[in-house]
């Protein structure tokens, strides 16, 4: 079989298309929901509905999805995208829609693929187009510019098979790939003339371009993983996959023009209606495969899909398949905990009568796996397969554990899909006993000093050693059932007191773990720094209990001077409690005064300054000066007192500004003082009046 046919039944799987209703109908009775109550939106409405019809769960219109589908529809405000998902549902519902709005919006989304420039618009307007030909096929929806549409489309492709969502945004995406070419292939339908053949062999080598990007499973199924972060979110494994099967195998069925044999589940024979991997092996080979990609990528597709539960079969749908689960899946061997695993139908129902027994147990890192097939206990309160204790050799580490579902009653098979072994990861986990631990130093080959530890608890040890000495550290670790163990994590670390580390593997060398630290070899390695070194022992693993970071005491070591051109230890990172903690605080300085002249000097230099206000109120009385013309009048009076008291004050206010206040206080109190001046340039003609009053006094006093 070519892999371009292949990829067409792998695209009818993820489509969940082609399958009569009597033919994916579960044993569930009839349901009925009112989506609008449940789901606001469209989109979501159309995911519930077809989900119903794929588990073949009966539904009827509801009035309120159905006014909402209309309206949408009707509303000049709605988008493609709204559009597309009211024609969705729209397929699904049958509501009543006339041929003339169906015109109107195929009018209106033609007109939409003109200004078109994202992805989504061109998916979203060629979708509705699409929907609008199967549900009334009356109604005009060719284009005219195919040719023009599918190179605008082709102009937000990357040289690697990977799709822009937009000509702003750089990041390419697989699941954009997907969209493409199942929006390309609808173009190819909807064209009123064929597309270019040099174009079509354009797309072809971009998905033989895509498909160098595919990844693999370890149990060979391929995947396509979409790793950027683009306008619609980041999608999983499964919809970029599924996204590209969609496209290709949608392009593979619109451009299978070459002689390949390409399928459609709703009219393939005389036969009847079959489904994917039926019609599948029925094809005809045809002369040369549409796109060439290799058979084994083609696989390992199906082989995603198919290891998911997506059925092979039509005819598999009207079996109810049946869950195993593992509720807990990390038992301790010291706490002696059950397995304990439930079943249940796929809907969450309860399972029928069954046995569940464990057939193998395959082991982390071997391919030979422990024949069971033991039975486990069913205890029908709690509704859950029992295992009292795990089976004989069952030691800590990570297992696979393989179940079997049998049928107490034959007749059931006809009901309820077992699905083979069920495989789940299981941890054990335990305490790990540690034995003959001991820290020991040497000077060549003699025992200086040795001290046994107790791992894990509390140690002290105090070392003294010179650079012509060794550290020797060995202990043994031992599993519940007293095999030997190896943890995934065992570290020696030596601290500096001044914070410089150094980090040792202890290697494993059969049963026993032990490290031999020849100091005369490390100088450089600890920058010759001599002092005091605190010592510490990491044993860590997933499954071991008692996994513990275990001070073990200090050696002071005496190691030689430093070189002049020695490596100088790296500067340590400053804490983040010493960079964020409180600051010392700032005590500020003044600047010291600088030196004043005697006071005798001050004083004469403050004489020399009265002077010329002295000579000012000698003047006035030598011109005889008087206040014999100062208003007597209340209303002159007044203003006059008004406008000689704030003169007065401002004066006496820079006096006091230069023998005491500061500026602030200055420039409150000058605000205050503006308050007398306000009636001054208010009352303008007050003050003219005084003015006046004082003139015409002066004039009677010279007349006179």
């Amino acid at each position: 079989m070519s892999s371009t046919r292949f990829l067409t039944t792998i695209g009818k799987f993820v489509h969940f298309q082609g399958y009569e209703d009597d033919e994916i109908r579960f044993n569930c009775p009839t349901v009925t929901i009112n989506i609008i109550h449940l789901l606001r939106l469209l989109e979501e409405a159309y995911e519930a509905l077809r989900t119903f019809e794929v588990l073949g769960i009966e539904k009827k219109p509801e009035d309120a999805t159905c006014k909402s589908v209309v309206d949408t529809l009707s509303s000049a405000s709605s988008n493609s995208k709204d559009l597309y998902h009211a024609l969705r549902v729209n397929g699904l519902l049958k509501c009543k829609t006339s041929t003339a709005a169906l015109e109107g919006i195929a009018s209106r989304l033609k007109d939409g693929l003109k200004h078109a420039t994202l992805l989504l618009d061109y998916y979203h307007s060629v979708g509705g187009l699409l929907l609008i030909k199967d549900q009334s096929p009356e109604v005009d929806v060719l284009l005219g510019n195919a040719d023009g549409i599918v190179h605008s489309i082709k102009a937000l492709s990357q040289s690697d098979g990977r799709w822009r969502y937009s000509s702003n945004n750089p990041d390419s995406s697989t699941y954009a790939a997907g969209i493409a070419f199942e929006t390309i292939s609808g173009v190819v339908s909807l064209a009123a003339s064929a597309i270019d053949e040099n174009l079509i062999g354009t797309l072809k080598k971009d998905i033989v371009k895509l498909f160098d990007s595919i990844e693999k499973y370890d149990d060979g199924a391929y995947y396509f993983d979409d790793k950027h972060i683009d306008a619609s979110g980041h999608q999983g494994p499964l919809s970029a996959t599924s996204a590209v099967v969609r496209g290709l195998s949608a392009f593979a069925a619109t451009s299978g023009n070459d002689g390949a044999y390409y399928f459609d589940d709703k009219h393939i024979d005389a036969s009847g209606h079959q489904g994917p991997l039926s019609a599948t092996s029925a094809v005809v080979r045809g002369q040369k495969p549409l796109l060439e990609i290799p058979e084994d990528k083609i696989l390992g597709l199906a082989r995603l899909f198919l290891g998911i539960g997506i059925p092979g079969n039509s005819k598999d749908l009207a079996s109810v398949p049946l869950i195993l689960s593992v509720p807990a899946t990390v038992l301790s061997l010291t706490s002696k905990d059950k397995l304990k695993v439930r079943v249940s139908t796929v809907l969450g129902s309860s399972a029928p009568p069954l046995s569940v027994k464990l057939m193998q147990i395959f082991s982390s890192g071997s391919k030979d796996a422990s024949v069971l097939k033991q039975e486990l206990h069913f205890d029908p309160k709690e509704a859950i397969y029992t295992m009292e204790a795990l089976p004989e050799g069952v030691d800590i580490g990570d297992y696979v554990f393989a179940f079997e579902i049998v049928l107490s009653d034959l007749e059931l098979k006809s009901k309820y899909a077992t699905g083979g072994r069920t495989k789940v990861p299981v941890f054990v986990t335990g305490v790990v006993k540690v034995d003959n631990a001991k820290v020991t130093l040497l000077e060549g080959d003699s025992v200086e000093s040795e001290k046994k530890l107790d791992l894990p608890g509390k140690n002290d040890v105090a070392l003294s050693a010179n650079h012509l000495q060794k550290l020797h550290l060995s202990f043994l670790l031992t599993t519940p059932l007293g095999k030997p163990f190896k943890p995934h994590q065992v570290f020696l670390k030596l601290r500096h007191e001044t914070c410089v580390e150094h980090i040792f593997v202890v290697e494993n060398t059969g049963k026993q773990f032990k490290i031999a630290l020849d100091f005369l070899g490390l100088v450089e390695k600890f920058f010759y720094l001599s002092g005091q070194y605190d010592i510490e022992l990491t044993v860590g693993d997933a499954v071991m209990e008692n996994s513990f970071l275990q001070p073990l005491g200090s050696i002071e070591l005496d190691l030689p001077k430093a070189p002049e051109k020695a490596t100088q230890p790296p500067p340590q990172a400053v804490s983040p409690y010493l960079r964020f903690g409180p600051k010392a605080e700032i005590n500020h300085i003044f600047r010291v005064p600088e030196k004043r002249p005697p006071q005798e000097v001050s004083y004469a230099f403050l004489g020399l300054v009265l002077v010329p206000l002295l000579t000012f109120l000698v003047g006035l009385l030598r011109l005889g000066a008087n206040f014999k013309n100062f208003p007597t009048s209340a209303v002159p009076a007044t203003f006059a007192i008004l406008f000689h008291g704030g003169i007065a004050a401002v004066l006496l206010l820079y006096v006091l500004f230069w023998l005491k206040l500061d500026l602030f206080t200055t420039l409150k109190t000058l605000g205050l003082l503006g308050i007398f001046f306000v009636p001054e340039f208010i009352f303008w003609s007050e003050r003219e009046r005084t003015l006046s009053h004082l003139a015409s006094t002066a004039a009677k006093l010279k007349s006179a």
